[in-house]
């Protein structure tokens, strides 16, 4: 059986954005699912595709993520949405992003450092820990909002622009995690090819 429902991030001349298209799939038997894992069965989703069911607003997320990674290292752009993801506990996005940053050349390492990186800073260079420390800020604003010294580091290692496009993707981010929490989305069912 395969169903169609909503996936949120294809690759654009090397640009992940999101975009329309995830097909959920339940295993044969002795087969694998959608997720690879030999038979493995994904439940099939009863949520709305928000792709289908609100398509202007979609694709204007569609352009708000692709405006805010513009200029920004790509390798920073995953950890930043690695980061988030892990946050806000959404488990398709995580899946995805960490397959993109690996796709990209991310060391295994490095990925599985992202969710401690405080006690692993030397994995991480002090840019990435000023956009790491602001992504946690920012996903965690309603805790106590964002902190001077925080803002402070980040502003320091970006210039206007690029905390400008830093925080813009920390927001969509949290947008796309929020979609795919909310419409159910099963990690390891992303079909962008």
């Amino acid at each position: 059986m395969v169903m169609t429902t909503n996936t949120m991030h294809t690759t654009t001349a090397g640009t992940a954005t999101h975009t329309a298209g995830l097909a959920e799939t339940a295993a044969a038997p002795g087969g694998t699912g959608a997720t690879g894992v030999p038979g493995a069965v994904v439940a099939e989703n009863t949520r709305l595709d928000f792709a289908k069911s609100a398509p202007k607003v979609f694709r204007a997320l569609i352009g708000f993520d692709a405006a805010a990674r513009e200029g920004l290292d790509p390798a920073l752009v995953e950890l930043i949405q690695i980061r988030a993801s892990h946050l806000n506990h959404c488990a398709y996005c995580l899946h995805m992003h960490t397959n993109d940053a690996r796709k990209a050349g991310e060391s295994e390492d490095r990925l599985h450092m992202v969710a401690v990186w405080r006690e692993a800073r030397h994995f991480f260079t002090p840019r990435e820990q000023a956009a790491l420390a602001l992504t946690e800020a920012v996903t965690r604003v309603a805790d106590a909002g964002v902190p001077d010294d925080v803002y402070a580091q980040a502003a320091a290692h970006f210039d206007d622009q690029e905390l400008a496009h830093v925080l813009a993707l920390i927001f969509t981010i949290n947008t796309w995690n929020r979609v795919a929490l909310s419409t159910a989305k099963v990690a390891g069912t992303d079909e962008r090819r």
